[in-house]
């Protein structure tokens, strides 16, 4: 009786994993086993997601089911793959969210509601950082950062407010600016300033050094912009001089490029991008992808699909000329995981099969039923191009009744490799150092 109760204990387990975990033989979840919830994601686990697995829109499951953030429970902690420790670097901010590391280690973070980029240079014998200063203040939604030019003496930092983008003059080891800000341009909208919608503004300088690019945001879900002109040069990446002459738009239709990145060995430009709501639980995915000069990517007429672009239900008929020019994207996530900030990893300390790797933040889920997000994940690379796949890096910022205590948004490679993760749930940035225990 044991045996018969063992055995079929045995056959109902083989089957909930095949039927979970659809596996394409190199133990990535594909199809629709690749869709997953905060409950099931974990470190180590892949999926590839591709447009063949898209369902077709289903406006009757948009829900509203943003999460309330609670105090993180006492036995809570983020979960990092084997052979990898996870410290509380520093706590009591407000609202961190963008990261950036300066050529000589220290730690540029922007605290946007307050205004401020603050530095945080050095780690204690405890884990804790061993100076913290503010840089900057009086800033208007700072987010994005870069430093100009690159290599290991800059003389300017670059920020992104939500209404222009401004510079300070900058040399290694600078923990307050030497000068007042330099204000180079305008950007459309202002945030929640003026025209409202997507207010981050992010700033990535190309390889050369010779062209600055800034994210904006959409104003809207999906307002079309024939008839809504707060949405003029917005859902686009603009390209300007480092002195801040506007050059062109050098992508658009897409919806909220949140995080930028260039790629070390290809010298791409790439996007971690918010996609639409409210077209069902598993539609329309965010992305993760290079960005082609000149590129559509379909919003808000479209999103990727098998043959081109796949018309929005609530355009139909629109724009038919462009539906063949929708590119689709090199990493689908998730649908509404909310990507935030991206890297590309070039530190030594984790193992050499991360070099080259991308990382990302992807903040959380709010138009889906079953929550999403609320990790960093790994996106794996071969020779600078991406796989398809994404890998489950650090979870565990929710509770298993669905409750959600931390919420990833920066992403930053310490000077030893190390990396660390800014999360406005907890107000806290941790650390992830390799160990391999």
């Amino acid at each position: 009786m044991k045996e018969v109760l063992r055995i079929a204990v045995v056959t109902a387990a083989c089957f909930l994993i095949a039927t979970v975990f659809a596996e394409d033989g190199r133990g990535v979840l594909t199809g629709p086993a690749a869709f997953t919830d905060a409950a099931h994601e974990s470190p180590g686990i892949r999926r590839h997601l591709t447009v063949a697995d898209l369902p077709v829109p289903k406006p009757d499951e948009s829900v509203d089911n943003g999460p309330p953030v609670v105090a993180r429970p006492a036995n809570a902690w983020p979960k990092a793959p084997a052979g990898f420790k996870v410290e509380l670097y520093a706590s009591d901010l407000d609202n961190p969210r963008e990261m950036r590391t300066a050529p000589n280690g220290d730690i540029f973070l922007a605290e946007s509601q307050t205004g401020k980029i603050k530095v945080f240079r050095g780690v204690t014998s405890d884990g804790k950082p061993q100076q913290v200063s503010v840089f900057a203040d009086g800033l208007v939604l700072p987010f994005g950062i870069a430093f100009y030019p690159s290599g290991p003496n800059p003389k300017y930092i670059y920020v992104g407010n939500t209404d222009q983008i401004v510079r300070f003059p900058y040399k290694n080891g600078d923990l307050k600016a030497s000068g007042p800000e330099e204000k180079l341009v305008e950007l459309p909208g202002g945030g929640r300033l003026r025209g409202g919608g997507h207010w981050t503004r992010d700033l990535a300088f190309s390889k050369d050094g010779s062209r600055l690019f800034a994210s904006v945001g959409s104003a809207s879900n999906v307002d079309d912009p024939d008839t809504h002109p707060d949405e003029f040069h917005r859902a686009d990446v603009l390209e300007f001089t480092p002195d801040g002459k506007f050059q062109k738009v050098y992508a658009s239709g897409i919806r909220n490029c949140v995080g930028e990145a260039i790629n070390p060995i290809t010298g791409e430009l790439w996007c971690s991008t918010n996609e639409r709501d409210a077209l069902g639980n598993n539609l329309v995915p965010d992305y993760v992808t290079h960005v082609q000069e000149g590129g559509f990517y379909g919003w808000p007429w479209y999103y990727m699909g098998t043959h081109g672009g796949v018309q929005d239900p609530r355009h139909e008929g629109k724009h038919p000329e462009l539906q063949a020019k929708v590119i689709t994207p090199d990493i689908l996530v998730n649908p509404h995981f909310a990507s935030l900030e991206m890297l590309f990893y070039e530190g030594s300390q984790f193992p050499a099969e991360y070099k080259g790797d991308g990382f990302a933040a992807e903040h959380g889920s709010w138009n889906r039923k079953d929550r999403s997000g609320y990790e960093v994940i790994r996106l794996p690379m071969k020779n600078g191009h991406a796989t398809g796949e994404y890998e489950d890096f650090l979870t565990g910022f929710t509770e298993g009744d669905g409750a959600v205590w931390g919420r990833p948004v920066g992403v930053t490679v310490g000077k030893d490799g190390s990396l660390f993760v800014s999360d406005d749930g907890t107000r806290s940035i941790w650390h992830v150092v390799y160990t391999g225990k």
